[in-house]
């Protein structure tokens, strides 16, 4: 289905019935990436998974504002959109995380609790080598036009080794220019400075709102001290996994899920 934004044509999943819970994506997927983890919740969850503005089968996004404020008004819009009016439970990851922390930072009365798979939000943190070079003028736009299918391969497999092909190859298939250009413009929104306000308000939130972490160990993006910096009521770790914990880890993303919300 299809859902107005800010001006923007959103596309989004809204499957099964219960409890909802809206999930977001991260950097470079689509809403697809849940896939496997909302067939086993369909029964007893309203499972709510959109494509980011410019990601996917959603529009361009031209307009949105990148910034951690943007972020946060945009998931709030978006779940009173799709009549999420009482506290509901959120389940994020990569730059997803970025957007639920943000969210969940300023709108803490909103979320039930929450989960954060692989994501930085912490003032000590510095980007990581493809970040770094997306957010250098020139040179990010070079090296995203020159990313073709060979090159995205082994960038998703360094993330995580245990990703097969057919699940790069369907996220590469939503690698467009117009991905491209909102990859561009979100982490160039994000100077590292901008976490220290927010880390505040995040520890804040979760000192409230209940949060689990679940880490993929082997992330060569994202150092492990970094769970330990937002205040969670718990951090499960995965030692043999990397940064696409809810493709690598699916059946215990979904058991640890299960047992967190329904405490």
């Amino acid at each position: 289905m299809t859902i107005q934004i800010q001006n923007n044509n959103i596309f989004l999943k809204d499957i099964g019935k219960g409890d909802p819970i809206l999930f977001l994506h991260g950097v470079p997927d689509t809403s697809d990436i849940w896939n496997g983890i909302i067939c086993q919740l369909k029964e007893d969850y309203r499972c709510i998974a959109p494509d980011w503005p410019g990601f996917g089968r959603s529009d361009s996004g031209t307009f949105l504002d990148c910034s951690l404020n943007g972020h946060a008004d945009f998931v709030n819009e978006l779940s009173n959109t799709i009549g999420l009016k009482k506290p509901f439970n959120l389940v994020a990851h990569d730059f997803g995380g970025i957007s639920a922390m943000a969210f969940v930072s300023k709108y803490p009365e909103r979320v039930h609790r929450f989960i954060i798979s692989n994501a930085p939000f912490s003032p000590d943190y510095k980007w990581h080598f493809w970040a770094k070079i997306w957010r250098t003028p020139v040179l990010g736009k070079l090296s995203l036009i020159a990313m073709k299918k060979i090159i995205f391969y082994y960038a998703i497999r360094q993330g995580s080794r245990k990703l097969n092909r057919d699940q790069i190859n369907a996220a590469y298939r939503y690698f467009t220019p117009k991905m491209k250009q909102m990859i561009l413009r979100m982490y160039r929104a994000l100077p590292e400075k901008v976490w220290q306000d927010w880390n505040v308000r995040l520890l804040e939130a979760t000192s409230k709102v209940p949060m689990l972490i679940l880490w993929g160990q082997n992330d060569p993006y994202l150092p492990n001290w970094l769970p330990e910096m937002y205040g969670a009521k718990k951090i499960r770790r995965y030692k043999d996994s990397g940064h696409w914990v809810p493709l690598e880890e699916k059946e215990e993303f979904v058991k640890e899920l299960r047992s967190f919300f329904s405490a």
